[in-house]
């Protein structure tokens, strides 16, 4: 799934002598008896497909992050997952700073000039980061590589993360503090964390609230980590001045138009109010508000990265052509070493 044609090429090279291999455009189309199944983060593996492909014995995800997979199905099932750790470290890193820079530069208002004709300068003045003070959320290997650019802009970078690397700190010349200290202090936030039960939405109303007024925020990891209603007040409020954001608590609106989304989910559920009998995907009322909070998200997503204090790029963070490169020849790696009972990169489940 997600795979484009350098990519099958090259998985046919390396795999086609051996395996049997199947591209589709969407997980849906998946054949029943497929052994091992390779998806990116926008493909859902969820319990239902799971239980629906009884031979399924290997899910290999092209990201590090795998909250996109049923984890608890698989190892229900006894189905291996694997994830490529280690593609694009300074690759996610260097994208979380043309984000901040098309902040600090007014770049998405500054672009926007053209059509008019007319601007100001005051209006489009930035901000330097020389001097400034960068808070990085995660010092895993995205966020060492984050402090390496910060300090080579001269900025004062704090780190806030539950494990620490003192003797790293001290060689990169940055300080680990308490979270709150470090939202407090920054003038940039930045976010290298994985989507956990702990991390969901550690950006919200209460952590905005300590933030100097006008502080940015960036975020390349996982939408979830902020809480979109809460972004969208801090930055309508001006206690934020800005936002770079890769990812997106609801997707969806980089596919489809939001308001094309809530109208097919209109038009299907007058088709089951409609019906006699209730369809299999009959949802009851809890459901259905469960279902309608979920669209309203949707429209807040997509009216957030319409403002124009928001700078959005659409998960692409990862998307170099060495960082590519990288998650193919991985991925051709797990499959083989898995098939030959060594598999490595094996997710916890």
């Amino acid at each position: 799934m997600e795979t484009e044609s350098e990519d099958e090429q090259y998985f046919r090279a390396e795999l086609d002598a051996d395996h049997e291999l199947e591209f589709v455009g969407c997980i849906e189309e998946a054949s029943a008896d497929i052994a091992i199944l390779s998806v990116f983060v926008r493909s859902k593996v969820s319990a239902d497909f799971i239980a629906a492909h009884p031979d399924l014995r290997l899910i290999v995800t092209r990201s590090s992050g795998f909250d996109h997979i049923a984890l608890p199905e698989a190892k229900a099932r006894n189905v291996t997952v694997c994830n490529v750790p280690t593609y694009g470290e300074n690759t996610v890193a260097e994208h979380s700073f043309a984000l901040l820079l098309a902040l600090s530069r007014r770049l998405r208002e500054s672009l926007a000039t053209y059509s008019t004709s007319r601007f100001s300068y005051q209006a489009l003045r930035g901000f330097d980061l020389m001097g400034k003070t960068f808070g990085i959320v995660g010092t895993g290997r995205i966020g060492m590589h984050a402090v390496r650019i910060a300090r080579g802009f001269q900025m004062e970078v704090l780190a806030y993360d539950v494990v620490t690397q003192p003797l790293v700190a001290a060689t990169l010349d940055f300080e680990y503090v308490r979270f709150e200290d470090l939202m407090r202090r920054s003038d940039a936030v930045s976010l290298y964390l994985p989507l956990r039960s702990e991390t969901r939405h550690i950006i919200n109303r209460e952590s905005l609230a300590l933030c100097k007024r006008g502080a940015v925020l960036i975020n390349t990891a996982r939408g979830a980590l902020v809480d979109t209603d809460a972004l969208r007040e801090a930055l309508e409020s001006g206690q934020l001045g800005g936002a770079g954001l890769d990812v997106l608590e609801d997707e969806r609106v980089l596919q489809q138009d939001s308001a094309k989304i809530i109208a097919g989910e209109i038009i299907d559920h007058i088709q089951q109010s409609a019906s006699p009998e209730p369809s299999p995907d009959y949802e009851e009322p809890l459901q259905r508000r469960e279902r309608v909070e979920e669209l309203r998200n949707l429209v807040r997503n997509s009216q957030l990265i319409e403002r124009p204090d928001v700078i959005f790029t659409p998960h692409s963070a990862f998307n170099s052509r060495e960082a590519v490169a990288r998650i193919d020849a991985e991925t051709v790696r797990n499959i083989r070493r898995f098939l030959a009972g060594s598999p490595v990169n094996r997710v916890p489940l």
